[in-house]
């Protein structure tokens, strides 16, 4: 996949806390998502399954399309994922990334569990 701008959203787990972002270049951000290259709420709390994503021609729309669904309620953001990602599954496993470890109840296991991850960081 070639440089592309995008909006995406990506999550600690099913259910978890949820990061929506923009990118110019939608899997070298995952990478950094994955690896915990960037220091900041995502590498804190362990969102690193990307769930959903949205391609776009031109960079100033996709930022219109971050800010709105950045100002949406949980539940519509849970139901945009939902819509074509009903299980949840790690969409950049289609893009050739490793699987992601589980844990016993299906979230990616982390070092030390936070209440964080029933918030929504309001992203």
């Amino acid at each position: 996949m070639e440089k592309q701008p995008a909006v995406y959203i990506v999550a600690s787990a099913r259910n978890g806390t949820i990061y929506t972002g923009v990118t110019s270049h939608l899997l070298g951000r995952v990478h950094q998502h994955r690896t915990g290259e960037v220091e900041g709420f995502t590498k804190r709390y362990h969102v690193r399954r990307l769930v959903w994503f949205e391609p776009h021609e031109i960079m100033e729309s996709a930022i219109v399309r971050e800010k709105r669904i950045k100002n949406w309620p949980r539940r519509w953001k849970l139901d945009l994922i939902e819509k074509d990602n009903p299980t949840w599954r790690d969409l950049a496993e289609d893009f050739g990334f490793a699987p992601l470890p589980q844990a016993l109840d299906g979230s990616t296991p982390h070092r030390q569990r936070s209440t964080a991850s029933v918030w929504d960081s309001g992203s």
